[in-house]
């Protein structure tokens, strides 16, 4: 049976290794994303409910005292991880055939996901490493609320509870061929959503998911039933990640590795992940009619990719005022036209150029015939 005795040093292993990432990374944030993921980062290490009001004084203690950690372990080596007593297959049932034996109290290095991952699940643990980005790693130990098979072949790991965090914690990930889904993570980003729509109350599509799930009357009440639709809308969009990037190929990866500059990454980044909703994301939520993943799609619907999409809202509005998400399917089917277009051009620039080719292909995802006006 897993408990804090039995977990303690794993639990403190990787919270060192997150410190690490940390103390190397925080510093990519703008200022005012880093003091909100730093208020966020708070309430989870002191067990904070979200209702309370947290002390102005003690955050900016803690977050001067972590600073001063950081400094400390930023040079350091990431640490490797002892298995909790108790790791590995059960020896009486059948559920983790194929699973490799596991000595209790073995060490295995920190980013050793396949060695480590089955090791823990019997223990009704998950452990992720570098999820956080191609720039930054990242690590969670959590627990593991459920496994699920899904399309294509993949995986879904749904965990809950944190044991150990960083900084920079994506509710959702697309790991080989595996699928993360951070509960807890997600709940916190929907959090911080709520409260910068609670300064203001505008109205548009995130009024439409507080209303569905009266997140203005009880935050917490309403939290689950939205944290299952947005986390089917975000294992959606991992889903069209999936497709998109068999179809694309290692090319795409190799090229994003030979761009010198964050915002060129950024913006094909955002070339794919609206592919993946084109493709997979929002037909699947209208086909399911599934109406708050829609209305928080569109909430959250910014930055580069409205840049590259700036209409795509009319046919929101137009599926709003009763149009059975017809205009929506239209902008769908003739935005990945438009997409796949675009990234065949920009593979074709970097198969030409290759490192050469960053300035081309930021020249190119700059010019108005990149942004998609259907």
């Amino acid at each position: 049976m897993t408990g804090p005795a039995a977990t303690q040093a794993l639990t403190r292993a990787v919270q060192t290794n997150c410190h690490i990432a940390d103390a190397r990374h925080a510093t990519d944030l703008t200022l005012c994303t880093y003091l909100l993921h730093m208020r966020e980062f708070y309430r989870w290490e002191h067990a904070l409910p979200f209702s309370a009001t947290l002390p102005r004084e003690a955050v900016g203690a803690w977050i001067a005292e972590r600073e001063r950690q950081w400094a400390d372990l930023e040079d350091q080596d990431f640490v490797d991880l002892p298995l909790p007593a108790g790791a590995g297959p059960h020896a009486d049932d059948g559920r983790h055939a194929g699973t490799p034996a596991c000595a209790a109290h073995e060490v295995l290095p920190p980013f050793d996901v396949d060695a480590v991952g089955p090791c823990l699940e019997p223990l009704g643990l998950a452990y992720g490493a570098g999820l956080a980005g191609r720039e930054r790693p990242g690590f969670f130990l959590a627990e593991l609320l459920h496994v699920r098979q899904l399309d294509d072949g993949l995986t879904l790991r749904v965990c809950s509870r944190e044991h150990a965090r960083g900084l920079f914690a994506p509710p959702a990930a697309l790991v080989d061929r595996t699928v993360w889904l951070r509960r807890e993570s997600l709940a916190r980003w929907l959090w911080q959503l709520y409260e910068t729509y609670s300064l203001r109350e505008a109205d548009g599509a995130f009024r439409a998911v507080v209303q569905a799930h009266g997140l203005d009357r009880d935050f917490e009440r309403g939290l689950p039933g939205l944290l299952d639709e947005v986390g089917d809308m975000l294992v959606l969009h991992e889903l069209g990640e999936h497709r998109v990037g068999r179809w694309l190929g290692p090319a795409w990866a190799e090229m994003r590795l030979a761009l010198p500059h964050r915002r060129t990454d950024l913006a094909v980044r955002a070339v794919r992940d609206l592919l993946a909703d084109f493709e997979v994301t929002l037909p699947t939520l209208l086909e399911r009619s599934a109406n708050t993943g829609l209305h928080f799609w569109f909430a959250t619907f910014d930055g580069l990719r409205e840049h590259l999409c700036p209409d795509l809202r009319n046919a929101w509005r137009a599926w709003r005022e009763g149009d059975g998400g017809a205009a929506l399917l239209r902008s769908c089917r003739s935005g990945s036209i438009h997409f796949r277009a675009l990234a065949e051009q920009v593979l074709h620039l970097h198969a030409e150029r290759g490192d050469r080719a960053a300035a081309d292909i930021e020249a190119l995802l700059s010019q108005p015939a990149s942004v998609f006006r259907g």
